[in-house]
């Protein structure tokens, strides 16, 4: 009767175990909704149309362009130290993923003791016990706390992954706005230089007319002033060139002095063209968008873990080994020493520690919603923008070319007609000062198409594409225990 008893202790208690155990209680992760829009307002989006590559900046055509790419892709600080961020994510992970399975130990050594008898017996006796003992201890997940503990490392971990191309994407973009940047402060510098020689040519026409009574001094005191601030326009040039010099060195990570660039003009670099695809794909282009999704995740997992926090634990510990007396004896029969111990632990008065903890994985979870659900639009509304940059900047720059030559064609008018004397100088200083203007103006508005499609490219994705690494059925709960947030 005691030996079915038992037997049926034992049955009903493994039953327990595996129920248990499989208990999860929630709540599942749900991707959020959020609204996809049909199409881009500024551009057509085809399903046919090619992403960028993931070394779109070839399309530049700059050998020296790849160059740099590739020292700030390898020394760059800020990657890495998101590469340094994406090693401790895995070691939490290690972390997390330990208390599924047991815990063991080993410990041994020699003990001395003293027995203390009664009066009239030998007052104590001194001996010395010799022990080794394997030691072991395991949690019983019944409540998935730990599952859910490692679930929320583990998307942590991809988060960091996605961060890490974040930073990437954001270091490479800054390099190519940087170097086109420099390209066109150089052809700025240039446009200046040739402004100022124009002007003094013209500044020595005018003096020789002074000499000889064709023109008055205020002619010469108006043109000898537009020399002086042609002039006054190289140094603030120079400094900006040398600013963005050092914002390279910056993102390569070397001396400012080590940074230098070879080409001189963004004139003769080509046009790539790049054209998005359908806004539906966007999301999975985009890096920003799946960190703030991983981060997501982990935080639905620790509401699990807050939830399994208020209900009972049960820890198994077993020991085993040798002890005696005499080393000459230390593995005999009669020195095997064994325990085996269940603790089951509940919760009561925690002072609302728990509600609290609960409550606040809840909140960190409504955040994190929020947070999602702007980088989902905020991804569509940088394509937008960067559709529109693209668009514009390219007719304003196909504009300001034809407005460089009408101002050029009416200079070289005016110029024959002062020679001549049909025309005053003032005519001369207007087309001089309208030619000057146009010149610095196209060489800005090349500088702002291409940072325009720099811009385009990083808001596409920037040719990175989610490899399948966040495996969002990793971290939603079994059927059974389901519960509400």
């Amino acid at each position: 009767m005691i030996a079915t008893l038992r037997r049926a202790a034992v049955v009903g208690a493994t039953t327990l175990i595996a129920a248990l155990g499989g208990c999860d209680l929630g709540p599942d992760y749900k991707r959020p909704d959020s609204p996809t829009p049909g199409g881009w307002r500024e551009g057509s989006s085809d399903p046919e149309a090619i992403w960028p590559s993931a070394d779109w900046w070839r399309g530049f055509g700059s050998a020296e362009l790849n160059e740099m790419m590739t020292v700030a892709q390898r020394a760059n600080a800020d990657i890495g130290a998101a590469i340094a961020r994406v090693k401790q994510a895995d070691a939490q992970v290690r972390i997390a993923g330990a208390p599924l399975l047991p815990s063991r130990m080993a410990s041994g050594g020699p003990s001395t003791q003293q027995a203390v008898f009664p009066i009239g017996a030998t007052p104590q006796v001194a001996y010395t016990t010799y022990t080794v003992q394997l030691n072991a201890s395991y949690e019983v997940d019944f409540w998935g706390k730990n599952r859910a503990a490692l679930a929320s490392a583990q998307a942590a971990a991809h988060a960091s992954r996605y961060d890490q191309e974040v930073v990437a994407l954001t270091v490479v973009s800054s390099v190519a706005n940087s170097y086109f940047q420099a390209l066109g402060l150089s052809d700025r510098l240039q446009v200046a230089r040739e402004n100022l020689a124009a002007a003094e040519n013209v500044l020595s026409l005018v003096q020789s007319q002074a000499r000889v009574g064709t023109a008055t001094d205020l002619s010469v005191a108006q043109q000898e002033a537009l020399v002086a601030n042609l002039r006054a326009a190289i140094p603030p040039l120079q400094q900006q060139y040398s600013q963005t010099l050092n914002a390279l060195a910056i993102l390569r990570n070397k001396p400012p002095t080590a940074v230098a660039i070879a080409a001189r003009s963004l004139a003769p670099l080509p046009v790539p063209e790049v054209a998005p695809g359908l806004p539906s794909e966007l999301l999975t282009w985009r890096p920003d968008v799946r960190q703030a999704e991983a981060q997501l995740i982990s935080a639905n997992a620790n509401i699990k873990v807050a939830r399994a926090a208020f209900f009972p634990s049960l820890s198994l510990t077993a020991a085993g080994g040798f002890q005696s007396l005499a080393l000459s004896s230390f593995l005999g029969p009669g020195g095997t020493i064994y325990t085996l111990a269940a603790a089951l632990t509940q919760p009561i008065f925690e002072g609302g520690r728990l509600h609290g903890q609960l409550a606040s994985s809840k909140g960190r979870y409504e955040e994190l919603v929020q947070s999602y659900q702007k980088a989902v639009i905020s991804a569509y509304s940088n394509v937008e923008d960067a559709l529109a940059a693209t668009k514009r900047t390219a007719e304003q720059q196909a504009s300001q070319q034809v407005a460089v030559a009408k101002a050029r064609r009416a200079y070289e008018l005016a110029q024959v007609q002062y020679r001549v004397g049909s025309t005053d100088l003032l005519t001369v200083l207007s087309t001089e000062t309208t030619l000057f203007s146009a010149n610095d103006q196209l060489a800005q508005a090349r500088i702002a198409r291409m940072q325009a499609l720099v811009s385009l490219f990083k808001a596409l994705g920037g040719g990175w594409q989610d490899g399948g690494n966040l495996n969002v059925a990793m971290v939603q709960a079994p059927a059974a225990g389901r519960g509400r947030r």
